[in-house]
């Protein structure tokens, strides 16, 4: 089986109040979404940080309190993300490089979540309008 991610962050003023939106779904049947304002970050840091969101939502280890709950979690073989920020599935694929300290705090904090959840993690760039789930949580109101 495998679990679709979808994750958006957003920053009104660059760097100004940011928020991320996070929508998760198998068999084409949405089982997760969660939106969270973040502080102050840049549009490229919101983006990190929604990714790295769920991945700590997927991480059995860290058992984060939220309402994501699969009562099978064992069924699930691969994990897809899917985002419409190029320059970070660009950099997370180790197609851009990453010349910004921030995000490579966040490059390696996303490599170490990735080897505790311990399945194969693909990360797709989609256009906007595919986002539109993800983009709505960060644009609404908390």
């Amino acid at each position: 089986m495998v679990l679709k991610v979808f994750t958006d962050g957003g920053s009104k003023g660059n760097p100004g109040p940011s928020s991320i939106g996070i929508v998760m779904y198998i068999n084409n049947k949405k089982i997760f979404q969660q939106r969270e304002d973040i502080g102050v970050a840049t549009n490229n840091e919101a983006e990190y940080q929604a990714l790295i969101k769920a991945l700590e939502i997927l991480n059995p280890k860290l058992q984060i309190p939220n309402k994501f709950q699969i009562s099978n979690f064992q069924s699930i073989k691969q994990i897809q993300f899917y985002s419409d920020s190029r320059l970070m599935v660009n950099q997370v694929n180790g197609l851009f490089k990453v010349k910004q300290g921030k995000i490579k705090e966040y490059i390696l904090k996303i490599r170490m979540l990735e080897q505790e959840i311990g399945l194969p993690i693909s990360y797709h760039l989609i256009p906007r309008e595919e986002n539109w789930e993800a983009d709505l949580l960060v644009n609404s109101k908390s």
